[in-house]
């Protein structure tokens, strides 16, 4: 069975197995979980930013049609007012054109003032046309800038909760990187019991695969390689282990508990690392830790 573990750049806890690595551990997972909460909180907070983005276009929207509208309506009897001065203003024109004396006078005043009147009428229907342009203008103009508002708002917000729970999850990871394995390399965290051991896997970059190991006279396969159990010291949480790996025979010997046993193998850039948890009689349970990536054979 092979299960997603944790990259070799954030190495372990200290190899002591105590209550500090425990409290470290606990304290990344709260970390964790602090950064998957910001993060929902991310996703949540923009859906309610674009549900009120998503009103605000539809109350600019309806505001800019019911402007259309009454400018369609005002538009439409100013038309009709200029149309009925034109028709009276013709009349009195041909009037005019056909009257004599005192008459012919006052058609022609008269054909003058519908003239002006016209040309009134006129000139507010332009400017009436020009202020309702200019009022749908600075409506969309008010609705874009508030949107731009609340969503630089809400994203900062969220943007600042997300930065701090990030760094104090950096604090933390910083904080482990202590231990060394057997072979002198940086190892991970290192996980003391089966609960943080869980923990670590739900972190999802390397490959981890348990073991309960008794003294038997053939290796036991362990994920791709193959380990032989050949002392354990229950009083002492000593052990000695022989590991197959790449048809070559390595033993591990007078091993503590909690301690990285580390051991190269082709392909992989970090070295496997296995981590015995409990020592009992003539057995051990623990784990082996492989990177998630390995390179192929030549």
């Amino acid at each position: 069975m092979s299960d997603p573990g944790y990259p070799p750049q954030y190495p372990y806890a200290a190899q002591d197995g105590g209550a500090g690595t425990s409290t470290k551990v606990a304290v990344l997972i709260g970390a964790v979980i602090a950064l998957l909460a910001a993060n929902l909180f991310l996703y949540f907070r923009l859906e309610d930013v674009r549900t009120d983005v998503a009103k605000l276009r539809e109350a600019a929207s309806r505001d800019v049609a019911s402007v259309r509208e009454a400018a369609a309506v005002s538009a439409q009897a100013q038309r009709r007012t200029v149309e009925s001065l034109s028709d009276q203003l013709e009349v009195a024109k041909r009037q005019a054109n056909m009257a004599a004396g005192q008459a012919k006078i006052d058609a022609t005043k008269r054909a003058e003032e519908l003239a002006a009147k016209l040309s009134s009428e006129q000139e507010k229907q332009k400017q009436m046309v020009a202020q309702e342009f200019s009022n749908v203008k600075a409506s969309a103009a008010a609705t874009e800038t508030k949107l731009g508002e609340t969503i630089k708002t809400e994203t900062s917000k969220v943007d600042a909760k997300v930065d701090a729970t990030r760094q104090d999850l950096e604090k933390t990871v910083a904080d482990l990187k202590r231990v060394t394995g057997d072979l002198g390399i940086t190892s991970g965290l290192v996980a003391t019991n089966s609960s943080e051991l869980a923990k670590l896997k739900a972190l999802n970059d390397r490959n981890y695969f348990e073991f309960n190991l008794g003294k038997t006279k053939a290796p036991q396969r362990v994920g791709d390689i193959t380990i032989l159990l050949k002392k354990a010291d229950a009083k002492k949480n000593r052990y000695t282990i022989e590991v197959v790996a790449d048809d070559k025979t390595s033993e591990k010997k007078d091993k503590t508990i909690n301690e990285p046993v580390q051991f190269l193998v082709a392909g992989a850039r970090q070295p496997y690392e296995i981590v015995v948890n409990e020592v009992g009689k003539d057995k051990i349970i623990g784990y082996l830790v492989t990177p998630k990536v390995r390179e192929p054979r030549k």
